[in-house]
C-alpha cells in the first residue's frame, strides 16, 4: 500500500497567509507545506484541500482513479470546489467500516476532539492510521489494539495521542510515524526533524510517496540522552518534550521537598503542571537501582542536585574531610552512577546544569562544586548516545 502526501501542513498551511512570525518567514522550499491531504494507492483520498489535483500532478499522480473522498476535519465539507470527476466528499460514521471495490477497508475511529480518524487496511493487509489535526483516538484500552504499520498524526500538537497509541500497542518500534498537520508552532527544517526524531517520528516534504510497512526510515530513539543548560535556559522543557510522546514515564526528582522554601515549592509546582498526567514521580537521589531496572523511560531532573546530595553525604564542604576520604568517596559514587548509565536498558533522559562557563565562584566550596559537576557531566555524557546543550531555549546538538 502506497500513500502520497499531497500536503503535510496545518489547515491554513505553512507559512500561514500574512503571518509575520519567524517560523513562517523561513518556511520555504521543502519546509513550505500545504494543508494535509493523503492519497492512498490512487483510489482513496483522505481530506480534500485547495490545489489537491495540482499537488497530485506534481507528485506524478492523478486523482482520476479516486473512488472515495473522506473528510477528517470537524466541518462537513471542504471549503473548495470539488474537482470534476471526484466523488462527493463524505465521512464514515464512527465505528463503522466501508469497503472499496479495490479491497481497501476503511474504519472510522472515534476521537476525543471534533473530527474523524480513519484506519485503512490495504488489500495485502498493511494497516494505516490517519488522525485529524488536534485529535487523539478515544476509548483505547490496553491490549485491545492491533499494531499499525504507519501512523499519520498531529505529533507536534498532540504528542499525548502518540503516547496513548504506544500504551495500547497500536504503535510499536517498527511503526512509521509521520507528522502531518504541521503548523508554525515548531521551527521547520533541522529543528523540526530533531524534535520529531526524539519522539520516534519524522516529517516528509509535500508530494512524498511512502510505502506502508517499510520501516527502514523509522528513526531510532536514543536510549540515553543528556540535556545540559544554564539557569532558565529551557533545559527541563527540552527534556520533557523528548518523552511526552511516550507513556508511563518515571520522573525522577532529585531535589527533594525542601519544606518551608516557598520559591522552591513554586518551581516544583511549575514542573508538575507541565508534565503529562500519566507520568509518575519519584523523589530520590538513589539513581543506580532505577538505572539497573527494566521499565518505563526515566527522566532525571537533575544531576546537579544529585551531585549536591552526594557531596553533602561525603562531607565535601569540609576541607579536612574532603582531603581525607571525601574526594575518594565522591569519585566512587560518580563511578557507580556512570557504570549504571552504561548498562541501562531503559530509555534515560537526564538534565544537568552547565555552570563552568560563567563567573568563577568566590568560595573554595563553590569552585569545588563547579569542578565536580564538570567532571560528572563529562563522564555521564560519555555514556550517552545524544548530548544537547540548551541556550536561550534552543537545543544545540553536541553529540548524536
Amino acid at each position: 500500500m502506497e500513500v502520497t502526501l499531497l500536503g503535510t501542513g496545518a489547515p491554513a498551511g505553512l507559512p500561514r497567509p500574512n503571518c509575520p512570525c519567524a517560523a513562517c518567514a523561513v518556511a520555504l522550499g521543502d519546509d513550505a507545506r500545504a494543508a494535509t491531504a493523503v492519497l492512498v494507492d490512487g483510489t482513496l483520498l483522505l481530506d480534500l484541500t485547495p490545489g489537491a489535483a495540482f499537488a497530485a500532478a506534481r507528485a506524478g499522480h492523478s486523482l482520476g482513479g479516486v473512488r472515495q473522498v473522506l473528510l477528517s476535519h470537524p466541518h462537513d465539507g471542504p471549503p473548495v470546489e470539488v474537482p470534476a470527476g471526484l466523488p462527493q466528499p463524505g465521512r464514515v460514521p464512527d465505528g463503522q467500516e466501508s469497503t472499496l471495490p479495490t479491497g481497501h477497508r476503511v474504519r472510522a475511529v472515534a476521537m476525543d476532539a471534533p473530527g474523524t480518524g480513519y484506519a485503512v487496511t490495504g488489500p495485502q493487509g498493511q494497516r494505516l492510521l490517519y488522525l485529524p489535526p488536534g485529535g487523539s483516538p478515544a476509548g483505547l484500552e490496553n491490549g485491545t489494539a492491533e499494531s499499525y504499520d504507519m501512523v499519520l498524526a498531529d505529533v507536534v500538537g498532540r504528542p499525548d495521542a502518540l503516547a496513548r497509541l504506544r500504551a495500547v500497542g497500536a504503535v510499536g518500534p517498527t511503526t512509521d510515524v509521520v507528522a502531518v498537520h504541521l503548523d508554525h508552532d515548531v521551527p521547520p527544517g533541522a529543528e523540526l526533524g530533531r524534535r520529531l526524531a526524539a519522539a520516534g517520528a519524522r516529517a516528509v516534504p509535500d508530494g512524498a510517496t511512502l510505502t506502508v510497512g517499510v520501516y527502514e526510515d523509522v528513526p531510532d530513539v536514543p536510549r540515553r540522552t543528556l540535556v545540559l543548560g544554564g539557569a532558565r535556559s529551557g533545559k527541563s522543557v527540552e527534556a520533557e518534550r523528548r518523552l511526552e510522546a511516550f507513556p508511563d514515564v518515571l520522573y525522577v526528582a532529585t531535589g527533594g521537598a525542601r519544606d518551608g522554601d516557598s520559591e522552591w515549592a513554586s518551581r516544583v509546582s511549575a514542573h508538575r503542571e507541565r508534565r503529562p498526567g500519566s507520568w509518575r514521580t519519584a523523589e530520590t537521589c538513589d539513581l543506580v537501582p532505577l538505572l539497573a531496572e527494566d521499565g518505563a523511560p526515566l527522566l532525571i531532573d537533575c544531576l546537579s542536585l544529585w551531585l549536591t546530595d552526594a557531596m553533602d553525604s561525603v562531607g565535601a564542604w569540609d576541607d579536612a574531610v574532603w582531603a581525607d576520604a571525601g574526594e575518594r568517596e565522591l569519585r566512587e559514587r560518580v563511578r557507580e552512577l556512570v557504570e549504571a548509565v552504561r548498562g541501562a536498558r531503559r530509555t534515560v533522559v537526564a538534565v544537568s546544569n552547565e555552570v563552568g562557563s560563567g563567573i568563577v565562584p568566590a568560595t573554595a566550596s563553590g569552585r569545588r562544586y563547579r569542578d565536580e559537576l564538570g567532571r560528572l557531566n563529562a563522564a555521564f555524557a560519555g555514556e550517552c548516545e545524544q548530548v544537547v546543550l540548551v541556550v536561550a531555549g534552543q537545543a544545540v546538538v553536541l553529540r548524536g
